[in-house]
């Protein structure tokens, strides 16, 4: 599985021992290419992960920022993805399983243990299989590609 990541200014230090971490899984992981500098904008990392996420079929992303809400609104914003920032590992879990979320957004408000344990949920919970959340994201898709005419 491939996995996008990248973080504002505020995440680099944590980025780079995630980066260490889903390694020594054997998890093929791509870091941001772009610059990192005191004024850089959370936007651009996030507008990044999201294309490589939408053009590498079944591929993950994982944006680190403050608070993890700017992120997941810029990710959002690109077609094919749906960010979710994530607190705790139930939020991970629901996030995949009856959302399924290909892009996770962390705040800066955990320790790299808590980060691991939130990830390590996100990355291994099964996609949604039940008809009702099936269901949900398909109108989701469908009013992303203006198709959706059920309102």
């Amino acid at each position: 599985m491939n996995i996008y990541i990248a973080s504002d200014h505020r995440g680099v230090d944590i980025e780079n021992e995630i980066v260490n971490y889903l390694q020594s899984l054997s998890l093929n992981v791509s870091k941001t290419k772009l610059e990192h500098n005191d004024t850089d904008d959370y936007t651009d990392f996030a507008f990044e992960v999201g294309e490589n996420v939408v053009k590498d079929q079944g591929s993950l992303g994982i944006l680190l920022c403050g608070t993890g809400i700017g992120m997941s609104i810029a990710a959002n914003k690109v077609k094919g993805i749906r960010a979710a920032r994530c607190v705790n590992t139930d939020d991970a879990f629901f996030s995949k399983n009856h959302n399924n979320a290909n892009v996770l957004c962390l705040g800066m408000n955990h320790t790299i243990e808590e980060m691991c344990d939130i990830i390590d949920t996100f990355i291994n919970t099964k996609k949604p299989e039940e008809e009702k959340h099936l269901r949900r994201v398909n109108k989701i898709i469908k009013y992303e590609e203006g198709t959706y005419n059920e309102l």
